[in-house]
């Protein structure tokens, strides 16, 4: 392989994680950091289970030959692992020593919210830090897109369109409880591509996107009344989708109700085979262009920065700003905080918040149409 110059000489090695729930791409993303650098002639330590690893030192070197034929598996060849201690400084100080030790001047985390969290951390000790979002979840509200969405959204229309097949041949209603934890993104963009008669998520039910503000009764009963109809029309089978965004037991409690209004319903909780399975090209393709521009950020001398998506090209973020965002987006951040930040932070995040909620509700009301 044809080595290139590093941009920024002083740079001896880069360290890569990934860190929190496994999504669909992670390996693609560790591949295109391990390549990209190397390719520069930066080499490259695999931290393993994540936060915990770089404080317990479970580091190994990659080559471009070590991140050969992962590109095409799920889950994360380097783990994922929970890590308490890293929450406070004498842990973050730990995670620090280890990077001294194995002369890490930089670490590209792979991951969610809390894992950039982390990567703010471990920048005030004085480590480059580059983000790449990666959660089935899609919940970073910074970017449009994060690795391993598409290969969920994938998994579940093959699993729903499984069901229909059942649901058809004995008229019954099927009720979908997807993944999302608080964004109903999957549950949205699935339900439009595979027909559901109903879409039950957060933002629409409880956040106050749905139509005229209608309460969360008053979404289920035009629903149901909708089915009914057709019904009278021929139709047989019907695909309800629910986001755990809605609650505990909500999807259960929804299938008893639409049993209890007449309907042969039954429930299907499909869980973390969410998370696993072969990346799609989407995700191989975004988490390759990710990872090589986090590459360069950290060369650039570069700290505190997400890399994301915005209208299909790569954008570098800041990542308190991206974490006000986010926290601001999800009801986690108080008006006190939030007027403390600057003006234009304020508009950008407030104008970004409007658009991200009127894209959900026209593509709600679009699954609203198409439900007849």
């Amino acid at each position: 392989m044809k080595k290139i110059m590093a941009d920024k000489k002083n740079i001896r090695r880069i360290g890569v994680l990934t860190s929190g729930g496994d999504s669909p791409g992670m390996n693609a993303a560790v591949r295109a950091v391990t390549r990209s650098a190397v390719s520069r002639g930066i080499r490259v330590m695999g931290i393993l289970k994540g936060y915990r690893g770089l404080i317990d030192g479970e580091l190994v070197e990659y080559t471009e030959r070590s991140v050969s034929n992962i590109i095409n598996r799920g889950g994360t060849v380097l783990y994922s692992d929970r890590c308490d201690e890293f929450r406070y400084d004498p842990g973050i100080q730990k995670a620090a020593d280890t990077c001294a030790e194995f002369e890490i001047d930089g670490i590209v985390v792979i991951g969610g919210d809390g894992t950039f969290r982390g990567a703010m951390d471990l920048s005030r000790k004085g480590i480059l830090t580059a983000g790449i979002p990666a959660t089935i979840d899609n919940d970073i509200t910074a970017t449009d897109y994060c690795i391993g969405f598409d290969t969920a959204m994938n998994t579940v229309i093959d699993m729903v369109d499984r069901l229909r097949d059942t649901s058809e041949s004995h008229a019954r209603c099927s009720v979908v409880e997807v993944m999302g934890r608080d964004a109903g993104l999957i549950a949205l963009n699935c339900g439009i591509a595979v027909g559901a008669s109903g879409i039950m998520i957060k933002e629409i039910c409880h956040n106050g996107l749905g139509p005229d503000n209608c309460s969360l009764l008053d979404i289920e009963a035009e629903m149901i009344e909708g089915m009914r109809q057709s019904q009278v029309n021929g139709k047989r089978n019907f695909l309800i989708l629910a986001s755990e965004g809605m609650g505990d037991d909500y999807a259960e409690l929804l299938t008893k109700k639409l049993a209890g209004a007449g309907f042969d319903a039954r429930f299907a909780r499909l869980a973390h085979v969410q998370r696993g399975g072969a990346p799609t090209l989407r995700d191989r393709f975004a988490a390759t262009q990710l990872g090589d521009r986090a590459v360069e950020l950290i060369l650039e001398g570069k700290k505190n920065l997400i890399v994301g998506f915005k209208d299909d090209k790569v954008i570098d973020i800041d990542m308190e700003y991206a974490q006000n965002l986010d926290k601001r987006y999800k009801g986690k951040l108080s008006d006190e905080e939030f007027f403390k930040l600057g003006e234009a932070d304020q508009k950008n995040i407030n104008e970004h918040i409007a658009r991200k909620q009127a894209d959900i509700k026209k593509l709600y009301e679009i699954s609203r149409r198409m439900s007849i």
